[in-house]
């Protein structure tokens, strides 16, 4: 089974940058779409972004549009959320979804906190 394990959140100050990992154990990812979602207090799990299973198509939300950058490293099994400009409204746990034919893995997610 497909197991994913989020990395990279932490405390930053507004105005900083984070890269979340999303690294896959079991199988490729070769033939999964990944979304990154976030979830505040509070709040609804949202979509931020999301990739293609061969990378070459990119979605964003229009919250993260132009600060956000996702890319796919096939060979590594590992998806990359790359955050700059980050914005205290940005603070949330940050999980990661890999999608295929109807199966759906989630990670256990983590926490981004954008604070002075």
């Amino acid at each position: 089974q497909l197991q994913l394990v989020e990395s990279g959140g932490g405390l930053v100050q507004p105005g900083g940058a984070l890269r979340l990992s999303c690294a896959a154990s079991g199988y490729s990812l070769d033939y999964y779409a990944i979304g990154w979602f976030r979830q505040a207090p509070g709040k609804e799990r949202e979509g931020v972004s999301c990739i293609s299973s061969g990378g070459g198509s990119t979605y964003y939300a229009d919250s993260v549009k132009g600060r956000f950058t996702i890319s796919k490293d096939n060979a590594k099994k590992t998806v990359y959320l790359q955050m700059n400009s980050l914005k205290p409204e940005d603070t949330a746990v940050y999980y990661c979804k890999a999608s295929t034919y109807g199966y759906e893995y989630w990670g256990q997610g983590t926490q981004v906190t954008v604070s002075s």
